[in-house]
């Protein structure tokens, strides 16, 4: 692949983060598509899919690139969390979050386009992590709605956010994959799938 390129296909300034973390260099284009949600499928599949529809969204833009799509999905109890629409709907969540075990899957796509844009290469992978919340009151929940932080978050929470982190009792599984991009797992995906466009020393490893 000639001139070859990363793409990030989202919007979200906590992946943005991360892959700044690790050194990569990536442009940045968003993707407007529908999200188009299968009824029955696991959840982790379901995160999948909607990296992949993002990432296939503004494939067609890019020649010579790999695109990065990314999804998280909070589950409960079977109950997937989207991001809340409202501070009356956020509360809820909170609320039904408080003191139970929920999990987070964050689903990541690769595309790798050619000379025409056209998808050459793909892989779906996906992380889950179990999440444990301590027993929240119900003002703690309201300052915290406050700050606005949770409306643009699925489940309604940031575990990086001042109050989001002391919300959360215990964690199993890969911290930054509930931050919304598991890192490890996209290094050791990267690793395989386009090397050469890993910055040093993780290239150097691969």
């Amino acid at each position: 692949m000639n001139s070859a390129h990363i793409v990030l296909a989202s919007a979200s300034p906590r992946r943005k983060v991360l892959l700044e973390q690790i050194n990569l260099s990536f442009t940045i284009q968003p993707s407007d598509v529908e999200e188009i949600m299968h009824p029955g499928q696991p959840p982790g599949k379901v995160a999948m899919q909607l990296a992949d529809q993002k990432a296939t969204d503004v494939s067609d833009d890019h020649a010579n690139a790999v695109i990065i799509g990314a999804d998280t999905v909070v589950v409960l109890e079977g109950r997937m969390l989207g991001k809340p629409e409202d501070a009356e709907e956020a509360f809820s969540m909170l609320k039904s979050l408080s003191g139970r075990t929920h999990e987070v899957y964050t689903g990541v796509a690769l595309l790798k386009t050619d000379a025409d844009a056209k998808i050459i290469d793909r892989s779906l992978f996906y992380a889950r992590t179990l999440v444990t919340f301590d027993e929240l009151d119900d003002q703690e929940i309201i300052d915290y709605i406050q700050t606005g932080s949770p409306n643009d978050k699925a489940g309604s929470y940031g575990i990086q956010d001042d109050w989001g982190s002391v919300f959360v009792k215990e964690l199993q599984g890969d911290y930054y994959n509930v931050v919304g991009f598991p890192l490890n797992l996209f290094y050791r995906n990267m690793k395989k799938f386009a090397p050469e466009l890993l910055p040093t020393p993780l290239a150097s490893n691969a």
